[in-house]
C-alpha cells in the first residue's frame, strides 16, 4: 500500500512539473509569435528622465503636473518611506494608458535616478513649533548631505531645481555640496510668489493673468521684492498711472496685494494644511523650459553674488533666462534705489542664516 502511494506521488509530481513547463513554454512561444526583435542590445537610455526627490504632497504635484505636461520620457521618484514611494509608483504606473511618459520607476536607493536630465528635490523637514530657523536650516542640510551626492554619483550632467524650504538657502547648500557650476543649481524661488502676484493683480484688475506683468525679485519669503516700477499692462505702466502704486501714500492701497502674496501660502497651510498644487505646476513650468531649450525668462534663486551691489554668496530670484544649459543669463532690470535696497535687504536676511552653517 505504500509502495503504491510512493508512486502515485511521483506520478502527480512528474504531471505537475510537465504542466509548469508547457505553461511557461506557451507564454514564452506567444511572445515570440507576437514579436519578431530586430535589435538585441541594450535598451536605448532615457534622453528627458526627470527624478523628484521626495514624495510628500508637494513632490507628488510636481510629478503629476510633469507627467501631464509630457515633459519627461522616464519619471524616477525616490524617497525613504518605502511603502508610500511604491503605493504613489503603482497609482501613476496603473494611469500609465493616459499619459505619455512610458517608464515610471520608484526606489530609495538612488540608482534608480541614473542618467536624469533634471533632478526635483523636494525633500526635508517641517519647521516644528518655537524651532529656530537656522536650527531647521541646519537639519535640512544634514538630509541634504545624504541626498546630493547621490544624485551627483548617478547623474553627473543633471540640472538641480531645488524646491524644499528656505529654498533660497537650501539651494545653496546644494550648489555648495553639489560641486555643479552655479547655473545647473536652480531654486524655485519667486517664480511661485511672481504667479500669485500676477493673479491677485489680475483680479483686481478683471483680466487674465497672463495679460498682467509684474515681478517678485528677492527672497522666496517674508523680504521678497514686488518690482511696482515694472508692473504693466499691454505696455501700460501703472507706476505713471499712480505714482504713488505699493507706497505707503498709496490711496488705493495696492500694497496690500504684495502682503496678500507674503501671507497666501500661510492661508492656504491654515485652511487645508499644506500648499502643493501651486508649486508644483510652478516646478513643472520651469522644467518645461529646461527640457524644450525654450529661452524663457523665470524669477528663478540664483547665484546673485556682485549683482545690484551684493557682496556675499547668496542666492536669490532675479529674473533668469532658463534652456537646456540651465540658467543661461540674467536680465539686469532697471530698478528704482528703493527696490534696489530691499533687494540688498533680503540678500543681507538670507546671509545672516547662510554664514552661521555647519558642514556646507
Amino acid at each position: 500500500m505504500l509502495i503504491t502511494w510512493w508512486y502515485l506521488y511521483l506520478a502527480a509530481r512528474s504531471v505537475a512539473q510537465k504542466c509548469k513547463y508547457c505553461c511557461s513554454f506557451k507564454m514564452a512561444s506567444i511572445l515570440q509569435k507576437l514579436i519578431t526583435p530586430l535589435f538585441s542590445g541594450p535598451p536605448e537610455p532615457p534622453r528627458n528622465k526627470v527624478t523628484v526627490v521626495g514624495v510628500g504632497q508637494v513632490g507628488m504635484a510636481c510629478a503629476v503636473s510633469i507627467l501631464l505636461r509630457e515633459l519627461a520620457d522616464e519619471l524616477a521618484l525616490v524617497d525613504v518611506m518605502e511603502d508610500k514611494l511604491k503605493g504613489e509608483m503603482m497609482d501613476l504606473q496603473h494611469g500609465s494608458l493616459f499619459l505619455k511618459t512610458p517608464t515610471i520607476v520608484a526606489d530609495k536607493d538612488y540608482s534608480v535616478t541614473a542618467n536624469s536630465r533634471i533632478v526635483v528635490i523636494t525633500a526635508g523637514v517641517r519647521q516644528q513649533e518655537g524651532e529656530s530657523r537656522l536650527n531647521l536650516v541646519q537639519r535640512n542640510v544634514n538630509i541634504f548631505k545624504h541626498i546630493v551626492p547621490q544624485i551627483i554619483r548617478y547623474s553627473p550632467d543633471c540640472t538641480i531645481i531645488v524646491v524644499s524650504n528656505p529654498v533660497d538657502v537650501l539651494t545653496y547648500v546644494t550648489w555648495k555640496l553639489s560641486g555643479l557650476p552655479k547655473h545647473r543649481v536652480i531654486g524655485s524661488g519667486t517664480n511661485l510668489d511672481s504667479a500669485r502676484f500676477r493673479f491677485l493683480m489680475a483680479e483686481k484688475l478683471g483680466i487674465h493673468a497672463s495679460s498682467f506683468n509684474g515681478w517678485i525679485l528677492g527672497e522666496h519669503g517674508d523680504t521678497s521684492v514686488p518690482v511696482w516700477s515694472g508692473t504693466n499692462v499691454a505696455g501700460v505702466n501703472l507706476q505713471t498711472l499712480n505714482p504713488d502704486i505699493g507706497t505707503d501714500c498709496d490711496e488705493e492701497n495696492w500694497k496690500e496685494t504684495h502682503k496678500m502674496v507674503v501671507n497666501s501660502a500661510y492661508e492656504v497651510i491654515r485652511l487645508k494644511g499644506y500648499t502643493n498644487w501651486a508649486i508644483g505646476l510652478s516646478v513643472a513650468d520651469l522644467t518645461e523650459s529646461l527640457i524644450r531649450n525654450m529661452n524663457r525668462i523665470h524669477p528663478v534663486s540664483t547665484m546673485v553674488q556682485g549683482m545690484y551691489g551684493i557682496g556675499d554668496e547668496v542666492y536669490l530670484s532675479l529674473p533668469c533666462v532658463l534652456n537646456s544649459g540651465g540658467v543661461a543669463s540674467v536680465v539686469n532690470m532697471t530698478l528704482t534705489d528703493d527696490e534696489v535696497a530691499q533687494l540688498q535687504a533680503s540678500a543681507n536676511t538670507l546671509w545672516d542664516i547662510q554664514k552661521d552653517l555647519q558642514d556646507v
